[in-house]
């Protein structure tokens, strides 16, 4: 179909073996790489029309150095490690892969939340450590447990992840309460209102963030906001590790001012072993892996060879430039 050069730079997290490189391989001549380190970009890049990249930065010093490029895939929705201005000043398409987990997050929100409101794990552990053999009573529980039925889910970011997540909520019987800067119709759900921020933060049993990272949402959930929590409130957080001060929130959850977090991103990734969240109290951590069930990396895949199929073809898709 041409012979247009393609190097992806760090393909092992979309693709660790258990899929096809095959759609972009038939696209022209394609080096994969697992990993790119920041000093190899350039001269693994260089010659590249296309570039696929997950994580590794493209920058304006990259860009300067990499004459021949015309497409830059993002293999994922943000898109934030790309200078987009510096790539549009080059005439350099950059597209992105919108929608691809919205399923798979809502899921991991709920895995979230259902492990922080029921301790399936901890109570799964204590039963291999013998404690319900040498029980007196048929059952015990090591840690409060908590219903969803008639608590109050506010979610922070109502988009098609956010959206999403209120339909399961809906399911459990909770209440929602939405904040958005765009406010959709949303009539067709029984159990939900549009609120401001300070109010979701004051009356929710559980905050759940699926907002951008922006300006406005960067340190969002800090010392002053924890403190309008209920004690008795759950924080989560699928979006993006920034919108939180981690200190704060390591000293909300140490302190009691509320009662736990589920996290699957933190503001550095993989984190560094003094990250004061890897040992606060009542916190679980998954290492960002929200997006990546099989099936959404097959989505993902899938419109990954779709955008560069229709930049090839002159009416590219999914463009963020």
């Amino acid at each position: 179909m041409t012979s247009m050069k393609i190097v992806v730079l760090d393909g092992y997290a979309l693709n660790p073996g258990d899929l096809s490189w095959e759609r972009i391989q038939r696209l022209g001549e394609t080096v994969i790489y697992d990993r790119t380190p920041a000093e190899l970009t350039v001269e693994r890049a260089r010659g590249a029309e296309a570039i696929l990249t997950n994580k590794t930065v493209i920058g304006e010093a990259e860009l300067s150095q990499l004459d021949g490029l015309r497409y830059i895939g993002v293999l994922a929705t943000g898109y934030n490690v790309i200078d987009v201005e510096a790539a549009r000043k080059r005439n350099i398409i950059v597209t992105n892969v919108p929608a691809y987990s919205t399923g798979s997050v809502a899921q991991m929100t709920f895995a979230l939340i259902l492990e922080l409101t029921l301790h399936v794990q901890r109570h799964s552990d204590a039963v291999f450590a013998g404690e319900w053999t040498a029980s007196r009573d048929f059952c015990f529980w090591k840690y409060p447990l908590m219903e969803l039925e008639g608590k109050t889910l506010g979610i922070i970011g109502f988009g098609r992840i956010g959206q999403a997540v209120a339909d399961v909520a809906e399911a459990f019987g909770m209440n929602v309460l939405g904040y958005s800067r765009r406010q959709t119709d949303q009539s067709h759900r029984k159990k939900f209102r549009w609120a401001e921020m300070d109010e979701i933060f004051r009356e929710s049993d559980i905050v759940s963030l699926h907002c951008p990272l922006t300006p406005e949402t960067k340190g969002l959930i800090n010392r002053d906001n924890l403190a309008k929590m209920k004690k008795t409130a759950l924080l989560i957080n699928t979006s993006r590790g920034q919108v939180i001060v981690e200190e704060d929130l390591a000293e909300a959850l140490n302190s009691g001012m509320i009662a736990g977090a589920g996290l699957d991103v933190l503001s550095e990734e993989p984190p560094k072993a003094n990250n004061p969240l890897l040992s606060a109290k009542n916190c679980v951590i998954t290492p960002h892996i929200a997006w990546a069930t099989k099936e959404a990396r097959v989505r993902l895949m899938n419109i990954a060879a779709d955008n560069l199929e229709a930049f090839i073809a002159g009416h590219p898709i999914n463009v963020v430039t």
